[in-house]
């Protein structure tokens, strides 16, 4: 059997436990035509970069599948006719990857720094930074103002 990671769009209007709803759904689907549902994580709601038929954000949960192509392709055809789904997309793996996914993985470090809000931003700022020892460096030259053949333009105004 091949091995497929799965990931879907729920709607925003949905509850947590009507998502978990379809998960059981469709690992129903899998199961019902030979193949298992291993690993599932919930990524929860998260904004869309665009709207996609009118929602804003949505439900992203990942599926570890383990299934014959029909199975898969039962699953799909079900999801495409779901209202509750706004997307899907799944990938042929070699093997399933093991412990958390690299979506969950950036959540829990978050928690670890404390969040978005409390960064640190040191000596790393914009302005802040050490740009080193530049050496022994020529001096710059301004195109007709180091010539010596015209006086710098005065600053209080009025042409030359």
């Amino acid at each position: 059997m091949a091995l497929y990671e799965h990931v879907f769009l729920a709607r925003q209007d949905l509850s947590q436990q009507q998502v978990d709803a379809l998960v059981e759904q469709y690992k129903g689907v899998i199961s019902a035509n030979g193949g298992s549902v291993g690993r599932v994580e919930n990524w929860g709601l998260k904004s869309l970069t665009y709207r996609v038929n009118k929602n804003r954000k949505a439900y992203y949960t990942l599926m570890d599948i383990t299934c014959p192509p029909a199975a898969l392709n039962e699953m799909e055809r079900q999801m495409g006719l779901s209202e509750d789904v706004l997307r899907f997309l799944t990938i042929k793996v070699d093997a399933h990857e093991e412990g958390p996914s690299a979506m969950m993985q950036k959540r829990e470090e978050r928690s670890e720094r404390g969040g978005f809000g409390d960064r640190d931003r040191g000596p790393r700022s914009f302005g802040d930074r050490d740009r080193g020892d530049r050496g022994d460096r020529p001096p710059r030259s301004f195109g007709d103002r180091d010539r010596g053949d015209r006086p710098p333009r005065s600053i209080e105004g009025g042409a030359e």
